[in-house]
């Protein structure tokens, strides 16, 4: 016969184990009202990036808001697509959990006009995203034989300066045998007794610098390497004129891309609106800063001139750092979309800058020595079946941008 106490505790016992099973089958049930289909998770990172959820959210880690992963383990889908649409009025309206989080992050966020279906893809997103880790990205290198350019910006002034140094030591070679060769033959003419007046008269003659100074020879040696290295600093001026590389200036608003495109992970086409549509990547108005500081940082010096310049209606003065000549032609979208070009590609690691720099010195030898060694993106796209059919008939090697004309002048100068 069991005593009371062993019933209770066995009773206990399977209360819990049941309501842990029920909680366990209820994640589940949660978990299966998330989309797997590829084509949904798709759109759900389009638009986790369009609506820059990743500038308050992460998947794996608490940003300015909680970490996403597990949500649907932790609220009702049902709730999740309420407060997604209307956070502030479940504030107001006194909902527990939707008040826990104002008082845990100090932070309202804003409206978002989605529907449940485009929520949902979002929430797909984020559980393919808990359950694929994304793996560290190599990092992203500039077109062979850019990067070289990149720093050198023009042509290498190196071989000029090998020249010059090799010049030199020849000529102090041909100093020195010279010396060797005349004591030699003083030597050899001082040993003979037998010697004119005039030939003694040279064998005893004594060494004069300022003679030596004075001679043809060493004022036209002296001339050349003054010509030589005032010409090469012409070259090299002419070379730089127009490159600006490293030009960071300092911007009325100290924006840093270190924080908005490193830590927060925005894309850069969230803000440069324009960089996959047009030829200018734009820059942003203060209408976009706002869609996040209307609430974020809101007290911060630096976003109160943001304020500042919306109640003004007069834009903000940008300091352009990147500015091709008037006589060429760059087209943002051409590279960005068809080419599928990363930004840092030209633009350098922006996402580490706390202050843009010029990376690149965007002269016409660095474009076209990307063009001629990067290899055109054909795949998926049938405007190139035709080209690469024929390249492939006469080449075993990939097709290049300057295989499709992108040496041909007139692509950036018309």
């Amino acid at each position: 016969m069991l005593s009371k106490k062993l019933l209770v505790r066995f009773a206990t016992a399977c209360l819990f184990v049941c309501c842990f099973v029920f909680s366990g089958q209820q994640a589940f049930a949660q978990r299966d009202k998330i989309p797997t289909d590829e084509a949904i998770i798709k759109k759900g990172e389009g638009l986790f990036k369009e609506y820059i959820c990743n500038s308050c959210h992460a998947v794996d880690k608490k940003v300015v808001g909680p970490a996403l992963a597990g949500i649907y383990d932790r609220r009702e889908v049902d709730w999740i697509l309420s407060f997604v649409k209307s956070p502030g009025k479940m504030i107001n309206d006194g909902d527990p959990q939707a008040v826990a989080l104002f008082k845990e992050y100090n932070q309202v966020m804003p409206n978002q006009d989605l529907s449940d279906e485009q929520i949902l893809s979002i929430m797909a997103y984020v559980l393919h995203t808990e359950e694929n880790p994304p793996v560290e990205a190599a990092p992203i290198a500039t077109a062979t034989g850019a990067e070289g350019a990149a720093q050198s910006g023009g042509v290498p002034s190196e071989y000029l300066n090998v020249i010059m140094v090799t010049l030199i030591v020849v000529l102090v070679l041909l100093l020195v045998v010279l010396v060797i060769i005349i004591n030699f033959v003083s030597r050899y003419l001082k040993d003979k007794k037998q010697l004119s007046a005039e030939d003694e008269e040279i064998v005893n003659e004594k060494f004069s610098v300022s003679a030596f100074l004075r001679s043809p020879t060493v004022i036209g040696i002296v001339t050349f390497l003054v010509v030589t290295l005032a010409a090469k600093n012409v070259i090299d001026g002419l070379y730089t004129v127009g490159v600006q590389q490293g030009y960071a200036p300092t911007q009325p608003i100290a924006f840093s891309h270190e924080i908005h495109a490193g830590t927060y992970e925005i894309d850069c086409q969230y803000c440069h609106t324009g960089v996959e549509i047009a030829k200018s990547a734009n820059i942003p108005s203060v209408n976009i800063c706002m869609n996040c500081h209307s609430s974020i940082k809101t007290d911060s010096p630096e976003i109160q001139k943001l304020y500042a310049a919306q109640e003004s209606g007069k834009p903000i003065e940008w300091v352009r750092v990147h500015n091709l000549p008037d006589l060429a032609y760059f087209n943002h979208s051409q590279h960005v979309t068809v080419g599928e070009i990363e930004c840092q590609t030209c633009h350098g690691e922006i996402q580490e800058m706390a202050v843009v720099e010029q990376f690149a010195p965007l002269t016409m030898g660095w474009c076209i020595d990307c063009h001629r060694n990067t290899d055109v993106n054909t795949q998926g796209n049938g405007y190139y079946d035709k080209l690469v059919e024929m390249h492939n008939a006469t080449s075993k090697t990939p097709m290049k941008v300057a295989d499709i004309g992108g040496l041909e002048c007139a692509k950036c100068h018309y």
